[in-house]
């Protein structure tokens, strides 16, 4: 069995950096996704678990068996959270979809305490190696996550810092796929930007015109969530004025919150209509060109990297399509830096 133990080391340590590599692959891809655009230092968050993840790395491969007990105790930690945050509860493909970066890491701390010392404990004589081979376990730690976060950035950044904004962020008429709408100007009607820090939820633009009249928070929320109903009522959308720029204390009826589907047919590729169009089921549209995060539907240079659609997707939560067409639904009370809106009207 002792013979086993430098094996079992050595794959505890292939393990934890495949983990910490998922980690830097995860950050980087986020980094230029929906961190992209958000003021410094708010992108570099995205990281974090995968710093994290490559200190403890680091530390279990210099000692392994203090390592180990940290790998077992991070992995406990980690997992709890995971498990019990997720909003759609635990199931078999929660556990499973997460396994890489929850319970693997329990294995790895088990391995890394049984096999450890065994295969990275320098020997008693000295190590007549090569300088590479006796540093490999650390070359492959630092190595991997670094040749991943420069492959991601050679596909990204270019196609990020090509993207097509005209500066222009008056009303805007958009021939999409099959509809023409006008898009509300910079103001209320387009991704307004609250003192918190972010963009109103689905709820208070649709409460909006409830009595007392203007955006809600907190307290001020009615109980429970808005219904569809209340969005093409009370929504913030139809109190805009003619030119979108001003809200106004009564329903004016010009401007309303578009739909999933002209969201989609909407998006754009270099200036010009990317071709999409959806199903009404799926997570992604089908488009002839891949869109992007460009006018004259976007604002390239703010964080909203989604838009809010004015459809419910049930009692608790709405449609909402990002700028590379991904069609899904959050929480109707879900309101961060990344989650805006625009209004809309007919030509």
């Amino acid at each position: 069995m002792s013979s086993l133990k430098p094996w079992a080391g050595w794959a505890a340590a292939l393990l934890l950096i495949f983990s910490a590599s998922l980690w830097a692959y995860w950050g980087v891809a986020e980094f230029y996704y929906e961190a992209w655009g958000l003021p410094m230092p708010q992108p570099l968050f995205y990281f974090l678990p995968f710093l994290l993840f490559l200190a403890v790395t680091l530390v279990a491969l210099t000692w392994p068996r203090l390592g180990g007990v940290i790998v077992l105790l991070f992995g406990v930690a980690f997992s709890l959270f995971i498990f019990l945050t997720r909003r759609e509860g635990l199931s078999l493909n929660v556990v499973l979809s997460w396994f890489p970066v929850t319970l693997l890491i329990l294995v790895e701390g088990a391995l890394f305490l049984w096999g450890g010392r065994a295969a990275f404990d320098p020997p008693v004589e000295p190590d007549p190696r090569p300088t590479w081979r006796r540093h490999l376990r650390f070359l492959l730690a630092l190595g991997a996550p670094a040749a991943i976060i420069l492959a991601v950035s050679a596909v990204m950044l270019p196609r990020n810092l090509a993207r097509v904004d005209d500066g222009d962020r008056s009303a805007r008429l958009i021939r999409g796929n099959g509809v023409a709408l006008v898009w509300a100007p910079a103001g209320p009607g387009w991704n307004w930007k609250q003192p918190w820090g972010g963009y109103p939820s689905w709820d208070m633009l649709a409460w909006y015109g409830r009595p007392p009249v203007g955006l809600k928070s907190g307290d001020a929320l009615p109980p429970g969530h808005a219904a569809q109903a209340e969005m093409a009522t009370t929504g913030l959308c139809r109190y805009l004025d003619a030119s979108g720029r001003r809200l106004m204390p009564e329903p004016q009826n010009i401007w309303r919150m578009p739909t999933a589907d002209e969201l989609v047919r909407s998006l754009v590729h270099h200036g010009e209509n990317a071709g999409c169009v959806w199903d009404g089921a799926s997570k992604k549209a089908a488009c002839a060109r891949r869109p992007d995060k460009e006018t004259p539907l976007w604002a390239p240079d703010q964080p909203p990297i989604y838009y809010w659609s004015g459809e419910e997707a049930g009692p608790d939560e709405a449609w909402y399509v990002s700028y590379d067409g991904r069609v899904e639904t959050q929480p109707k009370d879900w309101g961060n830096p990344r989650h805006g809106y625009r209004c809309v009207r007919e030509p």
